[in-house]
């Protein structure tokens, strides 16, 4: 299924009841009774916002990538920057949220712009860890698009740490990750420098 903010989302009758029933399971497990007025639809919306927050589970990023392929003969850095994102800690099912910065050195191969947004939200719904997510995205596009090279850098925010445990509000995780000519310190420090510019 291919979810589009600008359309209904349509979501599996027998899959939203399910969920709805164990949320609200859990919502008198936690002492709250799901019958009160302000909870009676809770669970109901519940299950349908994880069904959308989960809904990369459903979509293949490198067709996405391929959908818009087109050769050219540009070899020279292609960089998509601030790209917005939410995602889902699998360790809590709490939010991580922040910016991806991709670039990438084609090798004939460029896609549309918008297309590594795309498998970047793809990515993001899904229940993740920022690690991982980093390489996914790195992966899908070095498999896809076999350019020189691809660099990945997130940077976020992590409601895990902020809401619970440490409690540290202004914390921010960098992770990265790179391939080909990336690895040539010269390279990823362009793309640092290009990225940092306001």
């Amino acid at each position: 299924m291919d979810f589009n903010i600008n359309q209904p989302v349509a979501f599996d009758t027998e899959k939203t009841e399910k969920l709805a029933s164990e949320y609200s399971k859990i919502i008198t497990m936690l002492g709250e009774d799901p019958e009160r007025e302000g909870l009676i639809k809770t669970p109901l919306r519940v299950a349908r916002a994880m069904q959308f927050l989960m809904n990369g589970y459903e979509q293949d990023p490198e067709e996405i990538l391929r959908s818009a392929m087109f050769t050219e003969d540009y070899r020279q850095m292609v960089i998509v920057k601030d790209i917005d994102f939410y995602s889902m800690c699998e360790h809590h099912m709490l939010p991580f949220f922040g910016k991806v910065h991709v670039a990438y050195i084609p090798n004939h191969k460029i896609t549309g712009l918008s297309k590594i947004a795309r498998v970047v939200e793809v990515f993001a719904r899904r229940m993740q860890v920022q690690e991982r997510m980093t390489t996914q995205i790195k992966e899908c596009i070095q498999k896809t698009l076999e350019p020189m090279g691809v660099i990945v850098v997130i940077e976020a925010q992590h409601l895990c740490m902020q809401m619970r445990g440490v409690q540290k509000q202004n914390s921010i995780t960098t992770t990265s990750d790179f391939t080909g000519v990336f690895q040539q310190a010269k390279t990823r420090e362009e793309f640092l420098n290009l990225i940092n510019r306001k």
